[in-house]
């Protein structure tokens, strides 16, 4: 073919960092012949079901959709009424005033956070290091500039505003924080709010591990931070609390105070996107029913038990790690000086353990190892033996 491709994609790594992993777990396979079954801490995929009144609902949707008078087609772009809705009480509930017509229904995070490019023109993003890799890698896609922020375990992997030059950025931010599971206090995010607010700049918060908060010292949003309607816009998801991997929903927030960011954003949507599946919002409004939320808050407590279990073998063998609390992930020092791949290998050939190289997540990461409590506990206390095997 005598085409011309976007040179963007030869500035970013050949393979995705999970399509890495994948092929390394599928070569030890085929190695091992099955001898040993791999437990997998890697990859941030839930594995308990979704909850009963929410797959009822979604069973109620296909079932209307069979019929003539309950058949819908096209919907609203921006997402169902009630589901926008059902949000905005939500956000009520966390002291956050938001208007259904700031809520956009997206088929899961990841889409927005990737797409947000897409109304900007020559700005620089402001993305830290170690970071979720859509952040960067759609960045680059798009041919956008960007500056990484390193932290490091001396910050706790949490970057600070200090120092920064007061240029517009667009910001990301994620709380908790996936790799490294680390959290905001209310002060440090208000000092990123009165940053942007001072320099210009957007922040892109994601609160795609807000369900797994439970200290209130830590924002679940932060839209909870005054003066953030003016400076942040928020992309969620039903993803992690309520099991929506599959099923793919979630929404995004931008404040109608952010002109013309908002309208950009309605017209981008209206030209490149259907809406999400209505089946899918349908089971999103059950997830935030009374019943939905209290079958999520214990999914949730069951992955933070994993993680707990996991915290306190770490510390048995003296490795550092943070994350833990509040968080599904737990961000861990290789031993031995090991780096990330290389520490990668060891678990996998020696214990059969799956987690993920703290460098896939950027150059600040090398040297640490990601490892994730969406498992089963059967699975996380195998792993557990293992470890005091092998490490």
């Amino acid at each position: 073919m005598q085409l011309n491709f976007n040179e963007n994609f030869e500035r970013m790594e050949k393979r995705y960092l999970f399509s890495e992993i994948t092929a390394r777990v599928a070569a030890y396979k085929s190695r091992e012949g099955g001898s040993q079954k791999v437990i997998s801490l890697g990859i941030g995929d839930v594995t308990l079901p979704i909850a009963r009144c929410v797959a009822n609902e979604m069973a109620r949707a296909a079932e209307e959709m069979a019929t003539r008078e309950g058949f819908c087609g096209y919907g609203e772009t921006r997402g169902l009424h009630e589901l926008r809705g059902a949000i905005s009480s939500r956000y009520k509930r966390l002291g956050a005033h938001l208007d259904e017509d700031e809520i956009f229904i997206n088929d899961g995070s990841k889409s927005d956070l990737g797409n947000i490019f897409d109304i900007f023109g020559d700005i620089e993003a402001l993305i830290p290091s170690p970071a979720y890799p859509v952040y960067l890698d759609a960045c680059t896609m798009s041919g956008k500039r960007a500056r990484i922020l390193e932290t490091s375990a001396k910050n706790g992997f949490l970057p600070s505003p200090e120092g920064l030059p007061k240029n517009p950025f667009l910001i990301f931010l994620c709380s908790p924080n996936n790799p490294t599971g680390a959290t905001f206090s209310r002060e440090e995010l208000c000092e990123w709010v009165d940053f942007a607010l001072c320099s210009g700049s957007l922040i892109i918060f994601d609160a795609a591990y807000e369900g797994f908060v439970r200290s209130e010292k830590i924002p679940r949003s932060i839209f909870e931070i005054s003066g953030a309607k003016d400076c942040a816009i928020e992309v969620c998801s039903f993803s992690k609390n309520a099991g929506f991997t599959g099923i793919r929903c979630g929404w995004s927030v931008i404040p109608r105070s952010l002109s013309p960011v908002h309208e950009l954003w309605s017209r981008r949507q209206a030209t490149k996107f259907n809406g999400a599946s209505y089946i899918a919002q349908r089971g999103a409004i059950a997830a935030l029913s009374r019943e939905g939320e209290r079958e999520s808050f214990l999914r949730t407590d069951y992955y933070l038990k994993n993680a707990k279990i996991l915290a306190e073998a770490l510390k048995e063998k003296e490795i550092w790690f943070v994350g833990g609390e509040n968080s599904p992930y737990l961000w861990l020092k290789c031993p031995n000086g090991m780096k990330s791949w290389t520490f990668f290998d060891f678990l996998l050939e020696h214990a059969g353990i799956v987690g993920t190289p703290g460098v896939g997540f950027g150059e600040g990461g090398e040297g640490y190892f990601r490892f994730s409590s969406f498992a089963s506990r059967e699975d996380v206390l195998e792993a557990v033996v293992r470890f005091n095997k092998w490490l």
